[in-house]
């Protein structure tokens, strides 16, 4: 299938070329159509398409008299090459909640509806017209038209940003339910409510709340707090925010504890989910010798071999476990078993220990007591 993409290079149009190409599309089939292509190829491109993404628009021009030309005046360009060539293929377009509105931009795109609408009556032709909320996901462009964006940006880069009002609730949809819906209108299975295509998931979000959000994701790489990405506005979002980050950014180093034993460091913490540490053992090394009321703790060598000993407190009987790296294994450490681990290699031992609750130096639930 031939599918024609207007507004290819932008934020929805990039996404949508890379996903088509995920979905086994190949570059031949994909015409790819923006501001700065040859026109002669619009008539070239709509004698072939099977299927019409058109998602070419004005946001903020220079001047309001381009919102009509963009967003009406392409349009029309458009549908006329399609008539001239009886191409007779679905067209589907993206518009905006704004259209309901009446400044010049809600103007100029509520006329480009219109005439989507009368092309698909007098041609007999399938048409989806999309009015989208206020779109975020990753390759969004920042300090343009999308609060998060700029948000995200301003943030990852160490600036700025203005909150007028933190209880502005906007509604959002992100980047990959679009795609899927896209993905949908494309097999024929788009969502309608009434004369329009709808995307079902959506949020409705305040300023405010995303604004801090975004600073606790900052933040994290010194709390090592995880995002709740169990919450599913808050893993898109971080998705998002980690899109805006430089190259030189994406890693942060850790707080490591040294002495002659090895090394300690925590990694990642989650309030729900408890605490993710790396341990490293020096050959001969025995760590731990301790155990828990409360706490548990999962045991995971990646690098070196050892042994790991239990003891229940109340009990003489020692339970062995030989861990190493030739045999990946994940050792559970219940509550009331004193425990340690050994390494009886000749290498640094690696071992990855999770922990059921955030450290507490106030109450750590850690008490010696030999094996």
């Amino acid at each position: 299938m031939k599918v024609l993409i207007t507004g290819a290079n932008g934020f929805v149009g990039k996404n949508l070329v890379w996903e088509l190409r995920n979905q086994g599309f190949a570059d031949a089939d994909l015409l790819l159509y923006d501001i700065d292509t040859d026109p002669a190829l619009l008539d070239e491109y709509t004698k072939s398409a099977e299927f019409v993404f058109h998602l070419a628009g004005v946001n903020r021009p220079k001047d309001d008299t381009e919102f009509m030309a963009g967003n009406f005046g392409f349009t029309t360009t458009l549908l006329d090459a399609l008539i001239k060539n009886n191409n007779k293929a679905p067209v589907l377009i993206t518009s905006s909640i704004h259209a309901a509105g009446d400044t010049p931009y809600g103007i100029s795109k509520r006329a480009g509806e219109d005439a989507i609408f009368a092309y698909g009556k007098a041609q007999g032709v399938k048409v989806l017209v999309y009015r989208l909320q206020n779109l975020f996901g990753k390759w969004c462009r920042p300090n343009y038209n999308s609060a998060v964006s700029t948000f995200c940006y301003n943030i990852a880069h160490g600036l700025d940003i203005t909150v007028n009002d933190r209880a502005t609730v906007v509604p959002l949809v992100y980047i990959d339910d679009l795609l899927a819906e896209f993905m949908r209108a494309l097999s024929g299975k788009e969502t309608r409510q009434g004369e329009f295509c709808v995307v079902e998931t959506y949020y409705a979000e305040s300023l405010g709340d995303i604004a801090d959000l975004l600073y606790g994701f900052k933040a994290s790489r010194q709390t090592l707090d995880v995002p709740n990405v169990g919450d599913a506005f808050a893993k898109k979002l971080y998705s998002t925010y980690l899109s805006y980050l430089e190259p030189d950014d994406f890693t942060y180093p850790l707080n490591t504890h040294e002495d002659p034993r090895g090394f300690f460091a925590e990694a990642f913490k989650s309030a729900a989910s408890g605490q993710v540490s790396v341990n490293v053992s020096r050959p001969g090394v025995t760590k731990g010798n301790h155990w828990h009321h409360t706490k548990i703790e999962k045991f995971l060598v990646v690098s070196g071999e050892g042994v790991i000993r239990f003891r229940k407190i109340d009990s003489d009987e020692i339970t062995e476990c030989q861990v190493s790296d030739r045999m990946l294994m994940v050792v559970d450490v219940p509550p009331g078993y004193t425990h340690s681990i050994v390494n009886t290699g000749t290498e640094n031992m690696v071992t990855i220990i999770w922990a059921s609750e955030i450290f507490d130096p106030g109450r750590p639930d850690t008490y010696y007591l030999e094996v």
